[in-house]
């Protein structure tokens, strides 16, 4: 056998596709209160090739005290970051504002060098204690939920990041039972689907 077809051979015996690798970043500001951030968190955790950092577990309630070079490591490889939280007060948690701050660095994630970021799908995925109707143009803010997280498509898109549908779970306070088990089931699907299944354009 010549030497192509021996290569050719081994060739046949390695993957032809790394699996799809995804970061999961969890923030809560009341942990004991977050029963359906936790089951989501579960959830997550029990998938192949999902990293789980819950910022809470890792830095407490200290806005300053994150490790950035560990956090940006935590995104090497990685096809998919998601972005699991409450909506606290129409926005971002206080610790997971202060990550992008602090973890979003000029050079890394933006800037003339900046594309650590670039081509990973952003995917959030949050909960809301209110209903879906407040969460309208009819509702109580006038505001849908997409329009809430405005802030994180604009960020997606300003580093490079295809920004994937928002994944919302209203009424989650207090969630049990097939409630609760039904905000997983639809997290494992989203999870789950192929890279750019939900993009926004």
């Amino acid at each position: 056998m010549n030497e192509g077809a021996q290569n050719s051979r081994h060739r046949t015996h390695q993957p032809s596709l790394n699996p799809m690798k995804t970061l999961v970043i969890v923030s809560h500001p009341y942990p004991d209160q977050s029963q359906a951030i936790r089951a989501l968190q579960q959830t997550a955790q029990a998938l192949p090739n999902v990293e789980v950092r819950n910022l809470e577990t890792l830095y407490g309630h200290d806005t300053t005290a994150f490790d950035v070079a560990a956090e940006q490591k935590a995104h090497e490889g990685v096809n998919r970051v998601v972005y699991l939280f409450p909506i606290h007060w129409f926005n971002l948690t206080p610790m997971l504002k202060a990550y992008l701050n602090q973890v979003w660095t000029y050079g890394w994630a933006f800037g003339p060098d900046g594309k650590a970021l670039a081509g990973k799908e952003m995917q959030v995925v949050v909960t809301a204690g209110a209903t879906a109707h407040t969460y309208s143009a009819q509702g109580l803010i006038h505001s849908s939920i997409e329009e809430v997280l405005t802030p994180m498509k604009a960020s997606a898109f300003y580093v490079g990041m295809p920004y994937a549908e928002p994944l919302a779970f209203f009424e989650a306070m207090g969630a049990s039972g097939d409630k609760l088990t039904g905000f997983q089931q639809a997290l494992q699907a989203r999870l789950t689907a192929p890279l750019g299944d939900a993009l926004v354009a």
